[in-house]
């Protein structure tokens, strides 16, 4: 499994609109905005937006400022909008409760933001995670120690209340 980063928010985050690097932490800091799903420092930032750009699926422009010193300015490229849209539509997302509460709710804002019905997200992430319980239930019928009941009880659990949140508040929102 590739470790958890925040690239392809960023990726969604300038298919918004292009932004500077101050602008998109901003988004990481807002709790209207990513602030309660990443913690990102400044250095960690401008390090994605380097791997990006390497990557090709951004491009950075200096722009100058007045009364500033000048910013670069990202903007999405095709390749960048290739890579969003797979990681949006991923057929397979993970079923781990921390991918869970960092990259699907990012998926779900990302959609938000550029007003995509989250149906089919949503519906990919719940067939992952009711994959996952079925596969842990089956487990459940071989362990043999106190400690893998405990630890197979609590991600049966955990899945649980991730598939009844993403059935009401997700796939089935009130008015």
């Amino acid at each position: 499994m590739s470790s958890l980063t925040p690239d392809e928010t960023i990726l969604g985050l300038l298919a918004v609109r292009d932004r500077h690097g101050y602008e998109l932490l901003e988004c990481f800091r807002s709790p209207q905005h990513l602030g309660r799903v990443w913690r990102l420092s400044t250095s960690q930032i401008y390090a994605v937006l380097k791997r990006l750009e390497r990557e090709g699926w951004i491009a950075g422009t200096e722009i100058a400022s007045e009364n500033a010193p000048p910013r670069t300015e990202y903007t999405l490229t095709p390749s960048g909008k290739t890579r969003l849209e797979e990681w949006l539509f991923m057929p397979q997302p993970s079923a781990s409760i921390r991918r869970i509460r960092v990259e699907f709710l990012s998926r779900l804002y990302i959609a938000h933001q550029l007003s995509i019905p989250p149906d089919t997200i949503a519906r990919h992430q719940h067939a992952a995670c009711l994959a996952q319980l079925e596969r842990l239930a089956e487990e459940r019928q071989h362990v043999e120690t106190a400690i893998d009941q405990l630890a197979l009880e609590l991600a049966i659990r955990q899945l649980e209340a991730v598939l009844g949140w993403i059935e009401q508040s997700v796939l089935m929102p009130s008015d």
